[in-house]
């Protein structure tokens, strides 16, 4: 199986290369090359960092016009499933036009006190889980404490977390295939999809087994 992970100089990337070398993939391929991500298999579009920079990137290698012609199961995390929507408040005035392959936009988290931070960081579990994508996990309610540790042997179950560092968010809509909460209680998208492409707002290649559960269902399952 070819693997594409997308290259467009957003962080993380070599995380996400090596949560596939755990699971036995050898044949991922970093690359911004649209004839190599059209051929591939499953294609993996990574991220951290900023919304209008990501942007400028993803135009300049051509990539914001092949992107949404892709057909083949496609999975964007934390920064890169917030790339697929339409309009995100981050950046210069007036925020950044994004790939629009999704109908959301992205906004900030407003902390209701002092108490509340943003970003949103640490464990925080999943719900209402749909589609293949989740296939072996089950479902829990939102749980507010977000820092509690997760034990190193854990392995996944109804209640498990996954990791988060984001300050921007999708709200719920449609599209959402997981939720999760933010610790003031506002839900937000923590999974999206639409076709074959699927997004995940929290980062799977650090959220231990239950991460390399979601990578697999994603690199094995039947997502179309």
């Amino acid at each position: 199986m070819n693997i594409a992970v997308i290259d467009y100089q957003g962080g993380n990337v070599q995380s996400v290369l090596f949560a596939l070398e755990r699971l036995g993939v050898t044949s991922a391929v970093l690359t911004s090359d649209p004839d190599v991500i059209r051929r591939a298999d499953r294609v993996l579009f990574p991220g951290e960092g900023e919304a209008s920079s990501a942007m400028r990137a993803l135009r300049a290698a051509g990539l914001d016009k092949v992107l949404p012609t892709l057909t083949q199961p496609f999975l964007g995390i934390c920064l890169g499933m917030q790339l697929l929507g339409r309009h995100s408040t981050e950046g210069p005035a007036g925020g950044t036009e994004l790939l629009g392959m999704l109908p959301f936009e992205v906004v900030r988290f407003a902390p209701p006190d002092a108490t509340h931070k943003v970003p949103h960081m640490g464990w925080n579990n999943l719900h209402d889980l749909q589609t293949p994508l989740f296939a072996g996990l089950g479902t829990a309610p939102p749980k507010s404490d977000t820092q509690s540790a997760r034990p190193a042997d854990a392995t996944p179950t109804a209640a498990d977390y996954v990791y988060f560092v984001h300050s921007y968010y999708a709200p719920v809509g449609s599209y959402t295939i997981a939720q999760a909460s933010y610790p003031a209680g506002v839900p937000f998208s923590a999974g999206v999809r639409y076709r074959n492409f699927y997004g995940v707002q929290f980062h799977v290649e650090k959220s231990g087994p239950v991460g390399e559960q979601i990578l697999r269902n994603f690199l094995e399952g039947d997502l179309r």
